[in-house]
Formats: C-alpha cells, structure tokens, sequence
C-alpha cells in the first residue's frame, strides 16, 4: 500500500501530516517517541537493545502511522497496525501476550489491531488525536478491516487505584456482548477502595475510543513491563463509520 497524507492544522503554526509507511528510517523515529513517551510517562522498562530505542519483532511486520509536523519536521505521534493477514508472521496478535483472545475468533469480519500509540506532550490536543484517527480510519476502509482491537493502557503510578477506578467505570458503561469477552493472562490484582461517581484522567486514546463507540472486553491485565494496567478494546469500523464519516472518512464525489 503507498504511502498516504493528509493535512489539518490544529492549533496556529502547527501543520500537521500523516504518513503510513515501513520506512526503516521513519520507523526508527517513531521507536524514538515511543521510548520517549513510554518510559518518562510509565517509567516502563522496555529492556531496549538499542538505547532510546522502543522496537519488537511485531514492528517488522505492521505498518506504521506517523503524524509529522511539517514546519519542523518533528514526528509527534504515532501508531502501529497490524492486519489480520499479516499477524501470522509473529504468531498472532500483540495483546495475545496479555490476554486469551479466543472470544473474538467468532467475530464475523477481518480484525486488525491498533497498538503502541503515542503522541508528543506538546502535541496533545484534539487536533492531533482527530487527525490520527482520520489516517487510522482511511486504512481500516482501505483494508476492508471489520473490526479493530487494541491494548488501551492505565499508568500504575499510584499502585493500581486509578487504574482499578477507571476499569470499573469503562465495565459499567462500556462493556462489550458476552460472547466477546476476554479473559487477562495475567489478571489486575483487586484493590479494595470506594467506588467513585465520578472518574477523572481518563486517558486521552481510551476516551478517543470510547467516544468513537468502542467497547472493552472484559477485566484489565497487568502489564509489568510497561508498569501499566490494559484493557482490550473492541471497535466496530461501521460503526464509526456510521457516527464519524463526515469528519473522518473520505465521501465520494
């Protein structure tokens, strides 16, 4: 597939582009950002062999989404895909590490996963996030991908409190159908802490899901790597097609 751009403009002096490539070089800039990002935001250790350097088998094998800012030249977010009929090269999809996916062999459609995704601190707003997932929109049409899924992350900074709270939030409102739900391999351990109504510092890609009608599937993982708890997030792409197209998808003439 080539290479595909697009521009918006969210804040004054920043244009932004979007590129979808395997570009080793452009690549090796997103492991960057991720190893930036993920170790000064989670304190993860992600047992780099290259310094600074964020990389996995699964990099090999998907194509990357970089969001550049066109003034400057600065790569400032960034996601990576994995197409169902690519995860066969590394033994399956990346969250089959953290949980038994066998639910979702039933799902009636392709499946793609969505992972790693990052964006720089100075680059967070609804500009930056919009024009990702419009870029992540294009390819999921493009590949015909039915149904996409990803690992959404909870920093355990706190030992776990924030991250139990926002998980039992995301199952009373957003739990998926019975017939979709996963299982952790490696289950949160259980807090006891009062309930709270109201749920603040939602991570930003974890509202961006849901507000785009996802669902999650089930109890988080822990993830001791990442020093993170994640949930497993099922999106249909008709679905957000059907509420998003006007901002996201190319109409024809």
């Amino acid at each position: 597939m080539n290479a595909q751009t697009a521009s918006l403009q969210p804040r004054r002096g920043r244009n932004l582009k979007t590129e979808l490539t395997r570009c080793p070089e452009k690549v090796k800039a997103a492991q960057r950002l991720r190893y930036q990002v993920f170790s000064e935001e989670y304190g993860s250790d992600l047992g780099a062999t290259t310094p600074g350097i964020d990389a996995d088998g699964y990099d090999d094998v998907c194509e990357h989404l970089t969001v550049t800012d066109a003034d400057t030249g600065e790569l400032v977010a960034t996601t990576r895909i994995l197409h169902q009929d690519d995860h066969g090269a590394v033994g399956g999809f990346y969250s089959s590490g953290e949980f038994n996916l066998s639910a979702l062999d039933q799902l009636p459609g392709t499946v793609a996963e969505l992972g790693r995704t990052c964006v720089h601190p100075d680059y967070r707003n609804g500009g930056t996030i919009t024009l990702l997932w419009a870029a992540v929109a294009e390819y999921l049409t493009h590949r015909n991908v039915s149904f996409l899924i990803g690992c959404a992350s909870i920093s355990m900074a706190d030992g776990g409190t924030k991250a139990w709270r926002i998980a039992r939030h995301l199952q009373r409102d957003y739990l998926c159908a019975p017939e979709y739900r996963v299982t952790p391999l490696r289950p949160l351990p259980h807090l006891a802490h009062p309930e709270q109504d109201k749920v603040e510092d939602i991570p930003a890609l974890i509202r961006a899901y849901m507000r785009l009608g996802a669902k999650v599937c089930g109890e988080p993982c822990w993830d001791p790597e990442f020093r993170c708890a994640d949930v497993l997030v099922l999106l249909e792409v008709s679905r957000l097609a059907g509420r998003y197209s006007r901002h996201f998808l190319r109409q024809p003439a």
